[in-house]
């Protein structure tokens, strides 16, 4: 209790003395007021610089923004065209791609469809062909044959040949043993028969005769000046009558004066001697004309053969020594050549050339037609 009691008086103690310091501090206000007036001024001058510092500041980060903003907003543009290029492009290749791809996968399919028709072609005609008799082809072989006369008749004049092909393709169409074939035997016979009809030239005799005349012509002796025979002119005879004295004083001067002036008359031309290079040419357009009758026996030309025979015998007389006996050989060996035909008639058409081709087409190549058109 005692303790309560003491802090009482000692609080009322220590507060008893500052209330008159109290009083004393509140007289001087007045002052005070005055200083917080004036620092208020200043405080709201720096707070309006403040703020417009701030204004300012606000601004220019506002205006550099926008810059920056507007900047970025033309990038974005730009980018955002060049993604809608790159779109539409890949747009079109994607379409291209599309179209190629089913362009593709069209022709694939078309392509598979015409190997399909044609296996089945192929397949269909391998089964035929496995049915066909073996012996059919013996007919295609008789066609090739028969071909091959007509190139021997009209390409080489070779009749004989060509018979032997006929027979022999006749023999091929023999072993079918098919009754349907008798118009195509038919027609072969008489080709056959034409042929042998054709006469037989010995082309290579006659052509070796030639050669060996054309090797001889270096050793014919060419003929020396040839002067024709004088004309004989009958001297007149004194009579023995003296009525005749002036004819006989005529005829004697007349002999007198013919013993020194000589003429005599002769009728005919005189073949001059050949200089070396005449004898040259002579003998090489003797040597071709002989070559050009070879020609004409291959080709049966029978007119150009005469004429070359003609025309060498011609030569052979005119510019050779008639009296050697080499001379006279050749001129007889170009008289039998001459006598000699080559030309013949030979076949314009072979009846059974036509035959067989129809009967082919139908037997052999009708059956392939189908795989024909599949490929196609």
């Amino acid at each position: 209790m005692t303790d309560n009691k003491n802090t009482d008086t000692k609080q009322s103690k220590a507060t008893t003395p500052s209330s008159p310091k109290t009083h004393a501090t509140d007289a001087p206000a007045p002052e005070k007021a005055s200083k917080t007036s004036s620092g208020g001024r200043g405080g709201i001058l720096l707070g309006a610089i403040a703020i417009a510092l701030a204004l300012g500041s606000s601004g220019w980060v506002f205006y550099h923004g926008h810059q920056q903003a507007t900047v970025l907003q033309n990038t974005v543009s730009a980018q955002q065209s060049h993604i809608s290029r790159l779109e539409q492009d890949l747009n079109q290749q994607k379409q291209a791609a599309e179209q190629a791809r089913e362009q593709l996968k069209a022709t694939t399919q078309t392509r598979l469809n015409q190997q399909d028709s044609s296996l089945s072609s192929l397949q269909k005609a391998v089964a035929e062909v496995k049915g066909r008799r073996p012996n059919d082809w013996l007919l295609a072989e008789a066609d090739y044959l028969i071909r091959m006369a007509g190139r021997k008749i009209w390409l080489e004049q070779d009749a004989q040949s060509a018979t032997a092909l006929m027979e022999a393709a006749d023999h091929r169409i023999a072993q079918l043993n098919d009754p349907s074939l008798m118009p195509i035997r038919q027609a072969m016979a008489d080709d056959i028969t034409a042929l042998k009809a054709v006469k037989r030239i010995d082309r290579d005799g006659i052509v070796l005769r030639l050669t060996s005349m054309q090797q001889r012509v270096e050793n014919l002796p060419l003929a020396s000046a040839v002067i024709p025979e004088a004309q004989e002119v009958e001297k007149p005879v004194v009579s023995e009558s003296v009525n005749d004295w002036k004819r006989n004083l005529t005829t004697s001067v007349t002999d007198f004066v013919d013993n020194f002036i000589t003429y005599r008359k002769r009728d005919g031309n005189v073949v001059p001697l050949l200089s070396p290079t005449q004898s040259y040419y002579l003998q090489e357009n003797l040597k071709n004309k002989l070559d050009q009758a070879m020609r004409a026996v291959y080709e049966g030309n029978d007119t150009l053969y005469h004429q070359a025979l003609e025309m060498g015998k011609d030569w052979t007389l005119r510019f050779y020594n008639q009296d050697a006996n080499a001379t006279r050989r050749f001129v007889e060996q170009l008289d039998e050549l001459n006598q000699q035909t080559i030309g013949v008639d030979l076949p314009q058409k072979l009846k059974s050339q036509s035959l067989v081709s129809d009967e082919i087409n139908t037997r052999l190549r009708r059956d392939i037609a189908p795989l024909t058109g599949g490929q196609s």
